[in-house]
């Protein structure tokens, strides 16, 4: 059974939130931090701590659907954190395909577009099947787009890009003078989905860790102290009333502070 996304479900939807739709962020990035210090927290292993957080995104996605976000962007694992004790890493890689393998239906019945951000070298070929799948059973949906960034960091993929752009150059398919930002963003793993508005950070920590450089270069950022098992739907709710309470000037004058 498919949710209802209509326009009418989605005002609805809003309505206890309290914020204008012309205050709504289209897109939101969430780097999910804080799993291990909340099983820590509890007494319990790190590998709890990484499920309960699978659970939360969960919740989240499913609520940022129902707002009618078009886009949100999870930061799950980054290329700095193979380093991780290997035991650990074998579990989060167990953890996604899990994961994807289960929330297929949910991204059906949600409409969802799911997208990889992140390089595909070193994954498991278990990961790399199920977000395959993934991608694919979606392809065909129009509704919010779902990026996961598995092995994901912002540097790397914008040298991924500058490499594809060299390569079109270096064959002639592209010249070189034309080459402007949109060439890039055109050429970057979030091709064609909308730049976060909002960029949010679980746990307290107060950096952006590699993660979207190029996208956020405009995004409201808010940091929260709620550990990542701990953000659901009503903590969502209160980013994006903070959010709404922000002025975008986008490198100009707001007016309304004159």
């Amino acid at each position: 059974m498919k949710a209802d996304l209509s326009a009418e479900a989605v005002a609805k939807a809003r309505q206890p939130v309290g914020i204008p739709d012309d205050r709504f962020p289209r897109s939101v990035a969430i780097i999910m931090d804080g799993n291990g210090r909340w099983a820590r927290a509890k007494g319990l292993k790190r590998p709890v701590g990484h499920k309960a957080g699978a659970e939360a995104a969960r919740k989240i996605v499913k609520e940022s659907a129902r707002l009618g976000l078009e886009a949100l962007s999870l930061y799950s694992f980054s290329i700095e954190n193979w380093s991780r004790p290997r035991d650990e890493v074998n579990d989060l890689m167990h953890l996604y395909a899990e994961y994807l393998r289960r929330e297929r239906p949910t991204a059906m019945e949600y409409n969802l577009r799911v997208r990889h951000l992140g390089r595909r070298e070193g994954l498991p070929k278990s990961v790399l099947d199920e977000l395959d799948e993934s991608v694919r059973a979606t392809a065909g949906n129009t509704g919010m787009y779902l990026c996961l960034a598995i092995n994901y960091a912002s540097r790397a993929e914008i040298t991924d890009a500058l490499r594809r752009i060299a390569r079109q150059a270096a064959d002639g398919k592209l010249d070189p003078a034309k080459i402007d930002e949109s060439t890039l963003a055109g050429a970057l793993d979030t091709a064609g989905v909308p730049d976060p508005d909002l960029l949010v950070r679980t746990s307290g920590e107060m950096r952006v860790s590699n993660f979207l450089l190029w996208q956020i270069s405009y995004a409201e950022i808010i940091v929260t102290e709620v550990y990542w098992p701990d953000f659901d739907e009503q903590e969502l709710h209160k980013v994006l009333r903070a959010y709404a309470q922000r002025h975008r000037r986008f490198g100009g004058v707001d007016e309304s502070n004159k």
